[in-house]
C-alpha cells in the first residue's frame, strides 16, 4: 500500500511580509506548521527559499524535498518551546568534543588529527575564549569549567531558527567546536566537514569502503551541507 501524501490544491506559492517577519502564502493563505502555528520567519532570504520549495510541488507534497520548511517547521514547533533544553543538550557536547580525543597510533592518523583539529582547538581558545584540553584514547578528560560555561552561553544566543541549524552542524559533526565554527563560516563547510570524519576517512583507506556505511556518511554530509544553507538564510 503506497504512503498518502496530500496533493498540490494551489496555484502559487508566494513570500509575504507580515507582523513579526515574513510568510508564505499558497493563494494568498497563509502557510501553517503542522502544529498549526503561525509560519513567522524571520528573513524574506528564508522566506523566499520555502516558497520555492512549495511552488516545487508537482502533484503530491513530497517533505523530503522540501528541507527548509522542515526546518522551520522544527523551530517553530520544537525548539522555540524548549529552547533552553536545546541549548544544554548542544553546549553539553563541549564537556566530550570530538577534537579533544585524539588516537595513541598510528603515527599517521594522530599527525593528521593536529592537522585538522589543533586550528579549530587554538580559534575556540583565542576567539571564543574557550580552551579546551586534548587527551589521547577514549577516556574522558575534564574541561575547565569557564570554558564550559562560555560554550553554553554562546548556543544561548542563537534565537530558534538559528538553533535547529547548529543542532544539526553538531550533532552530525560530533563537534560543538566544528559546529560553531561552521556557522561563523571560520572555514569552508565541506572542509569542516571533512575534518568531523578524519576517523571514518582512515579507516575506509585501511580497510576499505563499505557501501551502506558510504551512503550513510553522504547522507549526513547533505544535511549538514543543507545546514549550513539553512543558517545563512536565517542570518541575511
Amino acid at each position: 500500500m503506497s504512503e498518502w501524501a496530500p496533493k498540490r490544491f494551489w496555484d502559487e506559492a508566494r513570500a509575504s511580509e507580515v507582523e513579526g517577519g515574513f510568510t508564505v502564502q499558497l493563494d494568498g493563505r497563509p502557510v501553517r506548521t503542522p502544529a498549526k502555528s503561525a509560519l513567522i520567519l524571520p528573513t524574506n532570504a528564508l522566506a523566499d527559499a520555502i516558497a520555492a520549495e512549495w511552488d516545487a510541488q508537482v502533484e503530491k507534497v513530497d517533505p523530503t524535498t522540501m528541507p527548509c520548511t522542515r526546518s522551520a517547521n522544527a523551530a517553530i514547533d520544537k525548539v522555540t518551546p524548549q529552547h533552553a533544553e536545546v541549548v544544554d543538550m548542544l553546549a553539553g557536547y563541549g564537556a566530550t568534543d570530538l577534537l579533544c580525543y585524539r588516537a595513541e597510533g598510528p603515527a599517521a592518523l594522530v599527525a593528521r588529527q593536529a592537522e585538522a583539529w589543533d586550528p579549530l582547538l587554538d580559534w575556540a581558545r583565542d576567539s571564543l575564549n574557550a580552551p579546551l584540553q586534548v587527551t589521547s584514547g577514549v577516556l574522558p578528560t575534564a574541561q575547565p569549567k569557564q570554558s564550559l560555561d562560555q560554550l553554553h552561553r554562546l548556543v544561548a544566543r542563537n534565537d530558534p531558527f538559528s538553533l535547529v541549524a547548529l543542532h544539526d552542524l553538531v550533532s552530525l559533526s560530533g563537534s560543538l567546536i566544528i559546529g560553531l565554527a561552521t556557522a561563523a563560516g571560520k572555514d569552508d563547510a565541506e572542509a569542516l566537514w571533512r575534518a568531523s570524519r578524519i576517523d571514518e576517512s582512515w579507516q575506509e583507506e585501511q580497510w576499505g569502503e563499505d557501501s551502506e556505511a558510504t551512503a550513510l556518511a553522504e547522507s549526513k554530509r547533505n544535511d549538514f551541507l543543507h545546514a549550513v544553507r539553512f543558517h545563512g538564510l536565517v542570518s541575511q
